[in-house]
């Protein structure tokens, strides 16, 4: 099984980047369907690649699901984005895709500075413990 090495922020980031430009309207391939929020996204590893897909477990997004959800078919949408656990899973029954991108867009700001503020506390750590710079004397 090949394990998904992309980093967990930049992918997030990327994701962003991708909703705010429009990423999420309509297909001209289909038309007739709603778009789903990381599936039809180039974010996902599986993007463009119907015939032998990589499974979900190796996915990065992996570490954003609930351990009760990881065993579902579509893993990603069981990440929580509210408070309330709203995932994508609830939002696709009775959010408009409006809403659904709003909420969405509101937990990649959410998660991105998480992350970003959980980074920068553990390098701050790192470099105020003497163990992890290397004395030379």
């Amino acid at each position: 099984m090949a394990i998904d090495d992309r980093d967990l922020l930049e992918v997030l980031k990327f994701e962003l980047n991708f909703l705010e430009k429009g990423g999420y309207g309509r297909s001209p391939r289909e038309p007739w369907r709603a778009p789903l929020v990381f599936e039809d996204s180039p974010t996902c590893m599986n993007y463009d690649s119907k015939e032998q897909p990589e499974p979900c477990q190796a996915c990065v997004l992996m570490d954003l699901v609930p351990m009760s959800e990881r065993k579902q078919a579509i893993p990603c949408r069981h990440i929580p984005l509210t408070m309330a656990g709203d995932t994508l899973e609830t939002l696709y029954r009775w959010g408009s895709q409006s809403e659904i991108e709003d909420v969405y867009g509101k937990w990649l700001r959410t998660t991105i500075h998480r992350i970003e503020e959980e980074r920068e506390r553990l390098s701050g750590q790192r470099a105020a413990d003497p163990r992890s710079s290397a004395d030379t004397h």
